[in-house]
């Protein structure tokens, strides 16, 4: 069924990601994800809204900056930051295993037949 969405295996996922080391490999998604940006940060906030973060992470801002070691403040901190970071990367990727999806459904640009 072509309209059914192709499920990958361990060993591909593997595979692919390791591909993506190769020297200017991510050149034009780059490109293309620098002109999105803006859309991009649109489906990452909504993301985050959706999931409940947004309104999650205000109480625990708030519990951070009253820490008065600042010592104890610095490494609360750090690691809030660490998992907001690691957050964006999770929606990020999934919004961009997305996003292949739907341009893999255009007619190819190299295609002479679909022009």
């Amino acid at each position: 069924m072509p309209d059914e969405p192709r499920t990958y295996t361990a060993d591909e996922v593997d595979a692919a990601v390791a591909a993506l080391t190769a020297p200017g490999r991510l050149r034009h998604a780059q490109e293309v994800v620098t002109h999105a940006a803006p859309a991009l940060q649109r489906i990452l906030d909504q993301a985050l809204e959706e999931g409940g973060y947004l309104s999650a992470a205000a109480p625990q801002i708030a519990q951070l900056t009253a820490l008065e070691d600042p010592e104890e403040r610095r490494v609360a901190v750090r690691r809030m930051i660490a998992e907001e970071a690691r957050l964006g990367m999770l929606v990020g990727a999934a919004v961009g295993f997305e996003l292949a999806r739907e341009l893999s459904r255009l007619p190819s640009n190299d295609d002479p037949k679909e022009t």
